[in-house]
């Protein structure tokens, strides 16, 4: 256990320490402080405008970094020879990537929580009210990344940082279009097209049911039997993922 905790923490510091990690974060902070700006467009729904634009630059920034982060990871470790010299030791490759994942979450869960805290207190700086679904649509994001990470962490496993960042962010649209997708194949006239549709809508990942955002700009509340089965939706999907990965990293020739 304590290698693994060293491997977490020591991941999560290397991410810190990543220079694009903290343009991507200091730009975070500066657009969601801007953001406020933008709620001078509206003078009766001020509330609504800067709930929806600060949540919506979280996720976007988050989802980059997400992106970023899970796709490179393992990438730079190969590139810089550390992975052959942590496995050398009485560490496996599951372990490792199991541990660099958990440094990865850790990275964008302190990310979240700060971003989280400036949007709070911006909301109290123009005296509108904290509602729950607000902590709703933050919370529900951790499990986006989640999924959107054990995507890009499969990808790294066997192939280059470019394809898993080009794949992992064509997961984020596609599994924030799954329904769309599966309600065109039940339209379609072809029963392979339906097949098709059907198939992909159940294999990618269905972001749209962890979104929250809208349901935080009108302030309307959602019930824990209705989030409950959706976070257990991500862990599960991640969980796979992740067992895939160590399988498939387990097995790689880096010759």
């Amino acid at each position: 256990m304590r290698p693994f905790l060293a491997l977490t923490f020591n991941g999560f510091r290397e991410a810190r320490r990543n220079r694009v990690t903290v343009v991507v974060g200091a730009f975070a902070f500066g657009l969601l402080v801007a953001s406020s700006l933008l709620t001078n467009l509206s003078i009766s729904t001020f509330d609504r405008v800067l709930t929806d634009v600060g949540l919506g630059i979280m996720s976007i920034v988050l989802v980059l970094l997400a992106v970023f982060l899970s796709s490179g990871m393992l990438s730079r470790e190969i590139e810089r020879k550390t992975l052959f010299l942590i496995v050398s030791k009485p560490i496996s490759r599951s372990q490792f990537l199991i541990a660099r994942f958990a440094g990865n979450m850790l990275t964008l869960a302190v990310l979240l929580l700060a971003m989280g805290v400036l949007f709070f207190i911006q909301i109290g700086i123009y005296g509108t009210l904290f509602t729950e679904a607000q902590f709703v649509a933050i919370g529900m994001l951790f499990f986006e990344l989640l999924i959107l990470s054990s995507v890009g962490f499969v990808m790294s496993s066997f192939s280059s940082q470019m394809v898993s960042a080009t794949v992992t962010i064509g997961a984020y649209f596609a599994g924030h279009l799954g329904g769309d997708i599966y309600e065109m194949s039940r339209k379609a006239e072809e029963p392979f097209l339906q097949l098709l549709g059907k198939a992909v809508y159940y294999v990618l990942p269905n972001l749209s049911r962890l979104n929250y955002r809208v349901q935080a700009t009108y302030e309307i509340p959602t019930p824990m039997s209705e989030l409950l089965p959706s976070i257990l939706y991500a862990v599960s999907y991640s969980a796979v993922l992740i067992v895939l990965a160590s399988f498939i990293f387990s097995r790689r020739d880096f010759k």
